[in-house]
């Protein structure tokens, strides 16, 4: 995946959040190249990520887990479990940053050198570096963009050596702009293409979530996005339900009594 981004490919992925052994099948008959596994607002625990982890690198398909917090050793225990790409959330300062590279870039270093190597107060030797970029050869990090204060600095927080990608969580974004999940309002559109025009001209790679139309996806695409996580198996089964269920009762008669209101998981 990382070498995808690095040729300027754009690739493609999707939020699941069930353990079931089946889904690295199905993700590689879609020719998916990453799995996103949400451990922010998904009750999964270390040692199902892992599993999950290993499952999709066997299929060649590229594990990205999100970690609660943006916290270097939860980055760290995700880099142990598997995942080749690290996201941390809400990332509003340089600091958060430069401790997400340290963790994802510079594994297993640790402590005050490791400090003061992000610092640029220590110089590594010839064969330490080799060491390090061998060690976590194609690991990705991406910085999660989505609040007010980090559209703020968001030339500062960008411009961290060793970041690869930054990730536009739209809810959340939605939230902090005071415009709760409206998608489509002008101030919305504002920040987005803020955040996708400002990692592009840095050079990284950018994604967006939405479980929502494809339409949605295709707009941002066009605008710059190259890291597509289309919707999650929870939506994607809501919606193909929802529709099935009401073909079924037109057919035969039934007005039911469900809201048929589908699914969508707050990314």
């Amino acid at each position: 995946m990382l070498q995808k981004l690095k040729n300027g490919e754009r690739v493609y992925g999707t939020c699941f959040t069930s353990v079931s052994p089946g889904w690295p099948i199905i993700f590689k008959k879609a020719a998916l190249d990453f799995a996103f596994i949400d451990t922010e607002h998904i009750a999964i625990d270390r040692s199902e990520m892992s599993r999950m982890c290993q499952v999709m690198l066997s299929y060649s398909i590229t594990p990205v887990v999100r970690i609660p917090a943006p916290d270097p050793y939860l980055a760290g225990q995700c880099i142990d479990a598997g995942a080749k790409g690290v996201i941390a959330p809400y990332l509003e300062s340089v600091e958060q940053v430069k401790e997400l590279v340290a963790a994802t870039k510079f594994r297993p270093l640790k402590g005050k050198i490791l400090n003061e190597v992000m610092n640029a107060e220590r110089e590594l030797s010839a064969d330490m570096k080799a060491y390090l970029a061998k060690y976590n050869e194609g690991n990705i990090c991406i910085a999660n963009i989505e609040s007010i204060p980090a559209l703020d600095k968001l030339d500062e927080l960008l411009g961290v050596p060793g970041l690869d990608a930054v990730f536009i969580g739209p809810h959340d974004l939605s939230i902090s702009l005071g415009i709760p999940e409206q998608y489509d309002h002008p101030d919305f559109d504002k920040a987005v293409k803020k955040i996708i025009h400002t990692s592009r001209r840095k050079g990284l790679s950018v994604g967006i979530h939405f479980s929502l139309a494809p339409e949605r996806q295709i707009k941002w695409i066009q605008e710059g996005i190259n890291i597509v996580v289309h919707s999650s198996d929870i939506a994607l089964f809501s919606q193909k339900l929802n529709s099935d269920i009401n073909i079924i009762k037109k057919a035969v008669g039934d007005a039911g009594d469900g809201d048929n209101k589908d699914i969508t998981l707050v990314i």
